[in-house]
């Protein structure tokens, strides 16, 4: 049985299509549509309810050697209120999850896992923790709220002190007082465009939720209609400022920037230095799980490439790629995408295959269509 977030009555208030999703029930879209939320985040901005995250601590003498054992990338030079983005490795160098890494300060992190792998992940490291480290899943005792968009700060900046908020991407402020809501206060993000992340405790989620959406100057009548698709990249969204995004925008978003999602771009099978996240492995630094592993394999031979669409069709996860009628990959995440206007896909394919200006077939349900392989990301913000 699905659980809910402390959000769930909100959601259903605005008239959240809920699904099951990680264990729980989310907002797949509201009444405004997958496309005016996604458009919605890039030129304004939106709130998504990303409360089914996963989040532990480890604490103690030996809580950053743990951490620099658990995950590839070098936390040892990280400074207090830094985040960093890393891959966690099994044996053979495949992905068990990528996760960020919060340091609070020497002997105290905080590590957040993507919520289809939190009891996963949280038996993994239990599994792998060495000397002297205490580790708590507090998962059960935080919401996460994510402000992402152009204007997220100067709608943040109404709620909470300008000069507490984090100034640097990838770093976090805690004890911020949002709207008289204590919240640890990250600037990042999943969907390409600036913004935050927002961690309180669950009994204050929903008031947190409602003044965002308050100080956006959100409100239900304002909202187009279902369906409505005249917003494009030349236009804001005159009559609002924010409003609440689903899982369906997540997605979109994510993809027009080349982000990877675990079980699509990476999994336990497939290596980080396969899927583009060699910036997040240092095999330089002291032994990590899945180092020999990834040394064992030697020089990858598949990689993550974009893939433009250039036939009739849209291409999904799993198409099979095909150069000169030869199987050489699979897309591993594609749609139509609202900003950009025309389908994308990323793909692992063959690295002797992966060179920019490849023309390639993709397999959509039986009918071949045409597509080149193009740099990522798709998007990226220019402020």
């Amino acid at each position: 049985m699905e659980r809910k977030t402390p959000l769930y009555d909100c959601h259903v208030k605005a008239g959240g299509k809920l699904v099951p999703f990680a264990g729980y029930l989310l907002p797949v879209q509201y009444e405004t549509g997958v496309i005016t939320e996604h458009m919605a985040v890039r030129t304004t901005a939106g709130l998504f309810d990303v409360s089914h995250m996963g989040e532990v601590v480890l604490k103690g003498k030996d809580a950053l050697k743990n951490v620099q054992r658990l995950v590839s990338n070098d936390c040892s030079r990280m400074y207090d209120g830094q985040v960093k983005y890393s891959p966690m490795c099994n044996e053979n160098g495949g992905v068990v999850d990528d996760l960020l890494v919060y340091r609070r300060k020497e002997d105290d992190y905080l590590i957040v896992i993507n919520a289809a792998n939190r009891f996963k992940d949280v038996e993994w490291m239990k599994q792998h923790l060495i000397g002297e480290v205490e580790f708590e899943d507090i998962s059960d005792e935080v919401a996460q709220l994510a402000l992402q968009g152009p204007q997220a700060k100067a709608i943040l900046s109404k709620l909470a002190e300008e000069s507490l908020l984090p100034v640097k991407y990838y770093s976090f402020s805690e004890g911020v007082m949002v709207a008289g809501i204590s919240c640890l206060v990250s600037r990042t993000g999943y969907t390409g465009e600036d913004g935050y992340e927002l961690y309180c405790d669950n009994e204050d989620a929903p008031k947190l939720w409602d003044s965002l959406l308050e100080a956006g100057n959100y409100k239900v009548n304002d909202l187009p209609e279902e369906g409505n698709t005249s917003i494009t990249k030349e236009e804001s969204i005159p009559t609002l400022s924010i409003i609440p995004c689903g899982l369906g925008a997540r997605d979109t978003l994510r993809l027009e920037a080349a982000m990877p999602l675990y079980g699509h771009e990476m999994d336990d099978t497939v290596s980080p230095l396969e899927t583009g996240l060699g910036f997040a492995v240092k095999l330089e630094k002291e032994d990590f799980i899945g180092k020999t592993g990834m040394l064992a394999k030697g020089v990858p031979t598949r990689a993550r490439v974009g893939l433009n669409i250039t036939g009739r069709g849209i291409a999904r996860e799993a198409c099979p790629v095909y150069y000169n009628g030869e199987q050489i990959g699979a897309t591993t995440s594609g749609t139509h995408c609202p900003y950009l206007g025309r389908p994308i896909a990323m793909a692992l394919v063959s690295t002797e295959h992966s060179a920019l200006g490849t023309h390639v077939e993709v397999d959509v349900r039986g009918r071949r269509i045409t597509a080149e392989v193009v740099a990522l990301p798709f998007y990226k913000r220019t402020t």
